[in-house]
């Protein structure tokens, strides 16, 4: 399942950050809310040349305007150096990630 094709902002919606999020930062915070999300889990770790934390599942659903789904929260040490960043999955994200992942044979 690639999520390059799909532009970051409809995957999250980031409530604050102190460090600048770039697409490839967001891409992965994305992908370790949505094992967080699907596991029901409370902690990932995150380690690579681009980011090295943890991302938290605060367990409850947050709203931005008219964007709501499940709150997260990454602590985190950047080539930029280290930060905070709360955001939430997008309930429209979550339902896309869902689809994409539906064998098209269980759709006929």
């Amino acid at each position: 399942m690639a999520t390059e094709s799909v532009p970051y902002w409809l995957l999250i919606s980031v409530l604050f950050s102190t460090v600048p999020l770039t697409e490839a930062l967001a891409t992965r915070l994305h992908r370790a809310a949505m094992d967080l999300y699907r596991r029901d889990d409370g902690v990932a770790r995150l380690q690579g040349d681009l980011v090295q934390g943890e991302v938290r599942n605060l367990k409850k659903d947050l709203l931005l305007g008219s964007l709501g789904g499940p709150g997260f929260e990454a602590h985190l040490d950047t080539e930029r150096g280290a930060g905070v960043v709360r955001f939430l999955l997008t309930r429209q994200g979550i339902e896309l990630m869902a689809e994409r992942e539906t064998p098209s044979s269980a759709m006929n």
